[in-house]
């Protein structure tokens, strides 16, 4: 299995993923996030991206002030920059997007070590059905994600899963 928590297997990636690579390495970025133990997740590192795919980073915040500031600090001067504060899963959540190098880029904060947030283990679970299904399935998520669908809601329908997508696929097995 990929190694997900270390971005060096995306050199040996597709186009979109050596170009996220470069951006995050030319930029610092996972770098400069490294206290908040960062993990890249989302669609790019399983190549399920489609055009308008964001580069998603986790992050596992202990101080949610501290971690606003720092944010603020690193990116604030980018373009596009917003931050906002929500709650998901009734859980204190931070969301910070950007643009930069032609790719927006989003920054999801929990007070929860990233490899329990939900964005990581999505991504593992995404990542092993993808591996047993094959080259067919994997395009056919990709045209319904083309066709709006988001990622989550795409594998259920595909796995025919009924009830809450997030929830139904943290718990499917292969």
């Amino acid at each position: 299995m990929t190694d997900f928590t270390n971005i060096n297997y995306l050199k040996n990636g597709n186009q979109k993923q050596i170009q996220a690579f470069d951006v995050l390495t030319q930029n610092k970025i996972l770098f400069n996030l490294s206290q908040f133990d960062p993990i890249f997740v989302g669609t790019i590192p399983i190549n399920i991206d489609i055009e308008n795919s964001d580069l998603d980073i986790i992050c596992y915040w202990k101080n949610k002030t501290y971690f606003i500031e720092k944010l603020n600090s690193l990116f604030g001067k980018e373009n596009e920059f917003t931050i906002r504060e929500t709650l998901i899963d009734d859980k204190e959540s931070i969301i910070v997007n950007f643009k930069i190098n032609g790719f927006e880029i989003e920054i999801f904060g929990q007070n929860i070590p990233t490899k329990d947030q939900n964005g990581y283990k999505h991504m593992l679970i995404e990542y092993e059905i993808l591996q047993s299904k094959g080259d067919f399935f994997r395009l056919e998520i990709i045209k319904l994600k083309q066709n709006g669908y988001k990622t989550e809601p795409a594998f259920a329908f595909l796995l025919g899963l009924k009830g809450n997508p997030y929830l139904e696929l943290l718990e499917y097995k292969i």
